[in-house]
């Protein structure tokens, strides 16, 4: 099967006797993402194990309660800043891949191949598996009450979930958008149970840990380094904010729904981490938050007596949909990779009737299960979140650079400057302390970045490589495509002609 032949052959329309068999006129991405799926992309990305998880770490390196609610809700505004550069860049260069796709145009191939390998490599299949791993444990709460549910059972049933939704993503861009929107609609309504629960106890009096005179109360001292590692810890729970980025070619009239998605999730979400946190505080002291593993667990056990299985089922849910969601949107990031020539050839291959990325789903399950079996998951959350962190700097800058390097090019949306300037200020005082206080951490998440550059110059910049290595690379296309049924997805002419508009530049 000959990718673009293939996909030409297949794509024509069948005559009256192959209808049956509904094949479409064109094999390419379908614009299936209404504003509603895509709010519930980013709430469902953001809200996954983080806000059952950070709480603690948020808490334990900012020493105080009042000082971790400051840490939230400045965590949220952060991420408000950064979704406001990426709408811009979204609708500027609208394609697909993020983060990955707007630092490969403006700087260059080099520096996307390195986001692209960071996040493929270690950032998204860490993240995965975290989530993964926090349903398995909160599924088998019930099943182990007085004890820590068995290793085994919580990987085998992490990877039975892995394998489930890599299956439903397969299947159909449809089903998948529509599991994103009824459960992040579940993980909503568990979290304002969480948060009713909480205003209760505070409407009874039961708020002395809220008073600024004991939230602010300090046993120790935090240091500015501290802190940046308690905003590192928050902005593990906020991570997926820009995930609706990697499939703005999916998106239904993405100039318009794109931002318009961004400014209905951002603020939503930072308003109900923040009341959760609060409804967590009125009812648990810090030493009981402090000594939890499964917070949510202990906060029903705690309020909701017999009712309290309602917990743990309702973290499950949250954490279910945000595995699909970043199954969804990270293998369109291997897609857009390999589109641009920095991943094999095969990951850019779309089934020739669901028109799913297959190949690359199978990478993001295949890369999530192996990390699960290496079991040191929660030991790299900082690794995480600092990649995740420096991906976000690197791109905002590129923001100021692409303004510089092209003023005349035409955009929809365009932020003032303060929005990136102050966003970058942040990032840079946040790394800077996180590299003083963690220098392991930090130096060991710049380490698996910069890995990827030699591999960038023997994969993708050596083009005159022995003939043997090409034709072990057709072979396996090949096969590929046979075990996938996948072609290489033809381009619409509507959106070249729309792509050539966004790219035309004004005459100086």
């Amino acid at each position: 099967m000959d990718g673009q032949n293939g996909s030409n052959s297949i794509c024509s329309r069948p005559d009256g006797k192959m209808k049956k068999k509904k094949i479409p006129d064109r094999v390419t991405l379908k614009k299936e993402i209404g504003l509603l799926s895509a709010c519930t992309i980013i709430i469902g990305n953001i809200i996954g194990s983080g806000i059952f998880i950070s709480p603690k770490g948020v808490l334990e390196h900012s020493g105080s309660v009042g000082l971790a609610l400051v840490v939230w809700v400045l965590g949220g505004c952060i991420a408000a800043l950064g979704s406001l550069c990426y709408a811009e860049l979204g609708v500027t260069i609208p394609k697909s891949g993020g983060d990955y796709s707007y630092v490969t145009e403006i700087f260059g191939g080099l520096m996307g191949f390195l986001l692209l390998w960071s996040a493929v490599l270690i950032m998204y299949p860490t993240t995965l598996a975290v989530i993964a791993l926090t349903f398995s444990s909160y599924v088998l709460q019930p099943v182990f009450p007085n004890c820590v549910p068995p290793y085994m059972a919580t990987r085998m049933l992490s990877a039975t979930c892995l394998l489930l939704l890599t299956w439903v993503n397969c299947s159909s861009v449809r089903m998948a958008t529509r599991i994103q929107d009824v459960f992040t609609v579940g993980k909503l309504m568990a979290l304002g149970l969480i948060i009713v629960v909480g205003l209760v106890q505070i409407f009874n009096g039961n708020y002395e840990a809220l008073t600024p005179q004991v939230a602010f109360s300090l046993d120790r001292t935090p240091s500015v380094g501290q802190i940046a590692l308690a905003f590192l810890q928050a902005s593990f729970a906020f991570s997926g904010w820009n995930f609706l980025n990697y499939v703005t070619e999916e998106v239904v009239e993405p100039r318009r729904n794109l931002p318009r998605a961004i400014y209905i999730s951002i603020p939503l979400v930072t308003f109900v981490y923040t009341l959760t946190n609060i409804a967590y505080f009125s009812s648990m002291s810090p030493e009981e938050l402090l000594s939890s593993n499964a917070v949510a667990v202990t906060f029903g056990e705690k309020l909701l007596g017999m009712f309290s299985v309602i917990m743990p089922i309702s973290v499950a849910l949250s954490t279910f949909g945000g595995i699909n969601g970043y199954l969804f949107t990270s293998s369109r990031l291997c897609f857009s990779g390999a589109r641009e020539g920095h991943l094999p050839s095969l990951l850019a291959m779309i089934h020739y009737k669901n028109c799913t990325p297959i190949p690359a789903l199978l990478v993001c399950c295949t890369a999530t299960i192996v990390i699960l079996c290496i079991g040191e998951t929660h030991n790299l959350i900082n690794y995480v979140s600092f990649i995740n962190y420096l991906s976000y700097g690197v791109t905002i800058a590129g923001l100021l650079y692409y303004r510089w390097k092209k003023p005349n090019l035409y955009r929809p949306i365009k932020v003032n400057l303060l929005v990136p300037v102050c966003y970058l200020l942040f990032w840079a005082l946040l790394l800077g302390f996180s590299l003083y206080s963690e220098p392991v951490v930090c130096g060991v998440g710049l380490v698996i970045m910069l890995t990827g550059v030699p591999v960038y110059f023997l994969g993708v910049h050596w083009k005159e490589k022995p003939k043997c290595i090409y034709d072990f690379i057709e072979t396996a296309t090949y096969v590929g495509q046979r075990l996938c049924f996948v072609v290489f997805p033809q381009i619409d002419p509507i959106e070249i002609s729309r792509h050539l508009f966004l790219v035309w530049e004004l005459p100086v």
